[in-house]
């Protein structure tokens, strides 16, 4: 019989391709909740895994798993010292979507400085004077507050370094760079006129962006999310924004996704609002599809994967 992996709805035909070329049989599921697993496919050896939670309880219900397979860099819907207690190796895909979600937040920050987005809304209902009270802002001359500076930050930076910025890089990890400036934390925040975050959620950072932050920053500055929802406080932020406390945000992520109709931030014209789209080409999904699928590939093949975040012996 062959081995069986659980696919999630929509992953990029070269993914299926990959899998089906190296003889395992899919299980293509609308949702990969943990109860609709276990109900569905149960005895599968492996998992590309989304967004969606996935316990160690449900991994240990399911005898044949032996792998789980991250789409995209995060990991923070299971937990990979767990997993490695059950024998189930936990992989990500680190080098397949860092240049396309440093230019996706690149577009937001540009999308921000010139207003662009609520603009365009605006003109669409006829409002052609909105963007003589919403005027955009330079880039050239200001500063950029790089938080995180791992794949994605690096190619952030690498990408703004022509547009005239200042670029200021806040990673206790990194201790030399050859673009930009390592400061502390608290100069960042100070100093920064645009911030953007691009760290690993962890228990130390998590809601650690918060009103204490907010206050430091300039009146006139921005925050870009595109990394986690978990690394900001949000009522924190929502508040902030409304008060005036910082200039506006662009936010991607959100406890909650989708971002309930029912939030606040909808109401606001200070902030941009999308839909977790980072990495939202369909080169960057080609990607991570074929690299998780490869390290399904190697784990059922009986090889170790390359990009693991555990290890099983």
């Amino acid at each position: 019989m062959s081995q069986t992996v659980i696919i999630p709805k929509g992953l990029s035909q070269a993914g299926k391709d990959y899998l089906k070329n190296h003889g395992l049989a899919t299980i293509e599921l609308a949702d990969l909740h943990e109860e609709n697993i276990l109900a569905q496919a149960p005895n599968a050896d492996g998992i590309v895994l989304m967004m969606d939670p996935f316990s160690v309880a449900t991994a240990q219900k399911m005898p044949n798993l032996k792998v789980i397979a991250r789409h995209g860099v995060g990991y923070d819907n299971v937990d990979p010292d767990a997993m490695e207690q059950a024998g189930v190796w936990v992989t990500i895909t680190p080098t397949a979507n860092a240049s396309t979600v440093a230019e996706t937040t690149l577009a937001e920050i540009l999308d921000l400085s010139k207003n662009l987005t609520a603009i365009s809304s605006h003109m669409r209902l006829g409002d052609f004077g909105y963007k003589g009270q919403h005027m955009g802002f330079d880039l050239g001359g200001k500063k950029l507050g790089i938080m995180g500076f791992g794949r994605i930050g690096r190619m952030l930076a690498q990408k703004v370094s022509g547009l005239g910025m200042d670029i200021l890089i806040y990673d206790p990890f990194v201790k030399q760079t050859d673009i930009g400036t390592l400061v502390d934390r608290e100069t960042l925040f100070k100093k920064a006129d645009v911030i953007t975050l691009h760290m690993a959620v962890t228990p130390e950072n998590t809601k650690g962006i918060g009103s204490r932050e907010f206050a430091a920053m300039k009146s006139t500055a921005v925050l870009i999310n595109l990394g986690r929802g978990a690394l900001v406080n949000q009522p924190d932020l929502l508040t902030a924004l409304k008060n005036g406390d910082i200039g506006g945000a662009a936010l991607d992520v959100f406890d909650e996704e989708p971002l309930p109709l029912s939030s606040e931030f909808y109401s606001l014209n200070n902030v941009l609002l999308t839909p977790h789209i980072a990495s939202n080409t369909q080169e960057c999904m080609s990607r991570m599809a074929v690299d998780a699928a490869s390290e399904v590939v190697s784990v059922l093949s009986g090889h170790a994967p390359q990009w693991p975040v555990n290890q099983v012996d």
